[in-house]
């Protein structure tokens, strides 16, 4: 996922910023996908923060956004 490495790359540390699946060109229902694991877990130099914004896809509901916080601890080895 370079679009994802490359834009928290230029993040400050401690930097709120928003990533949405329109951001990283993915289908909502991949990214909700994505976004389940980093809230569970963080991401690749970030942690979620915040409710994530949903939209209703055929009666679903699935994460399009999540608000997101810089953390250098967070980075894990290989990311996600």
């Amino acid at each position: 996922m370079a679009a994802i490495d490359d834009f928290i790359s230029r993040q400050k540390d401690g930097a709120r910023f928003v990533i949405t699946a329109q951001m990283l060109r993915l289908p909502v229902q991949q990214f909700d996908s994505l976004a389940l694991a980093w809230i569970e877990d963080g991401g690749p130099g970030f942690v979620v923060s915040g409710v994530p914004h949903r939209v209703v896809l055929d009666g679903t509901f699935f994460i399009s956004r999540v608000t997101a916080v810089k953390d250098d601890a967070s980075v894990q080895p290989g990311g996600l």
